[in-house]
């Protein structure tokens, strides 16, 4: 599958770096990537997929983060509507919606509100005046959403304290996507406000919020682990390749020719350390979420899927932890191996760093060690968000 993608992802990497310096959006690079069906990557082959595993994609999720860091977060949206649909329930729905996937359509995503406690405390509404579905509403953060055919929108609704996932033809009358996004790092993931003015809504396109995949905070989260390893390997390549044509050596340095210099050629192997450990702990996760993913898919008994999904989450947050500080390591001490020059704003080397630091901020890691902690000594369930409320103890996990 690597193959299928490498001439690709060479392509988005070679425009990444414009995109940087003009702050464009990179619209034909994710027309290229759902016209070659990366999108439909978790499809079943007989339904037009690729019929990979969570592994597999996510190994293949990284490589795309080496090539460009935003194109991840793009398509974070999508991926998590993707394994929602996989889900047994509803069937007609979900079979509707894994049509339009393997077509080529792009899933993008507007939940987060400003002034609001949670994402489950919205103003956005989905009502219903005349027996018809109708979207109300702004959100301030919309990742993906620009480059979208449709866009899963979370809302309130009268009589579901849960809330909804309305999906929205992006074109639609009513709605409008800014480029807007004011962050430091991951500049060109058009993360910017959308707004839905009296939307029209099909009732295929409306779905619980409880009818999501039971693990799909887990793939939320290892989507951004996944990117802060492709910023690791990005960072090591950079730092290869900037030393190679470096000809200038510092006058403490242990050779002539900077990268013949120990000192140099260490700094790098403990790049090359950082985002390699990044990267198996993403394969680490991986691995559980695909139990986790087979687990609901598959509808076994809710125990079982309850366990595996508890599994899965504990090994996305060990990931989470650990992969934030190597791809902030990585994207700072690679200079410990360049001069003066790699500060020059043309090579943008800085959005490494930039876009990994943006990344855990939208993860936050200091919330996880507590949890991945009481899970091992108590038993106590670590999936929180969204409303699964931990138990006070728990039975205590197997060994693994």
């Amino acid at each position: 599958m690597a193959e299928r993608f490498s001439a690709l992802f060479a392509r988005i990497q070679d425009n990444a770096l414009r995109h940087e310096h003009e702050q464009s959006l990179p619209y034909d690079e994710v027309r290229w990537l759902a016209e070659a069906g990366f999108g439909a990557l978790r499809l079943p082959e007989a339904e037009g997929g690729g019929g990979v595993s969570v592994a597999e994609f996510f190994a293949l999720l990284t490589d795309l983060a080496a090539a460009d860091s935003n194109q991840p977060q793009i398509w974070r949206n999508h991926i998590a509507f993707v394994e929602d649909r996989l889900q047994p329930q509803p069937v007609g729905r979900n079979q509707y919606w894994r049509k339009q996937v393997a077509s080529g359509a792009v899933i993008g995503g507007a939940w987060s509100e400003r002034g609001t406690r949670s994402h489950l405390d919205m103003a956005t509404e989905l009502s219903h005046p005349d027996g018809s579905s109708v979207l109300n509403g702004v959100k301030y953060y919309s990742t993906g959403s620009n480059f979208a055919d449709w866009i899963s929108v979370a809302a309130k609704r009268d009589g579901d304290p849960g809330g909804v996932i309305a999906l929205v033809d992006a074109r639609a009358p009513g709605v409008a996507v800014a480029d807007d996004w004011s962050g430091f790092g991951q500049r060109t993931t058009g993360s910017g406000t959308s707004m839905f003015a009296t939307v029209a809504v099909e009732d295929a396109g409306i779905f619980a919020f409880s009818e999501r995949a039971p693990y799909q905070e887990s793939v939320y989260q290892l989507v951004h682990v996944a990117t802060l390893a492709g910023i690791a390997r990005a960072a090591h390549r950079d730092a290869i390749s900037h030393l190679r044509k470096r000809a200038r050596a510092y006058g403490h340095g242990l050779s002539d020719i900077p990268r013949d210099d120990a000192q140099l050629q260490a700094v790098v192997g403990r790049v090359g350390a950082l985002a390699a450990s990044a990267e198996a702990s993403v394969a680490r996760a991986a691995r559980y979420l695909d139990a986790a993913a087979s687990a609901a898919i598959e509808d076994r008994e809710e125990a079982a899927v309850t366990a595996a999904v508890h599994e899965a989450a504990v090994a996305v947050y060990e990931a989470q932890i650990t992969a934030t500080d190597e791809a902030l390591a990585a994207a700072t001490v690679l200079f410990d191996a360049l001069g003066s020059s790699a500060l020059d704003i043309s090579l943008a080397l800085d959005r490494h760093w930039r876009n990994a630091r943006t990344i855990t901020s939208h993860n936050p890691r200091v919330y996880k060690e507590r949890l991945v902690g009481a899970w091992h000594l108590n038993g106590t369930p670590p999936v929180v968000y969204g409303g699964e409320k931990p138990a006070a103890d728990g039975a205590r996990p197997s060994e693994s």
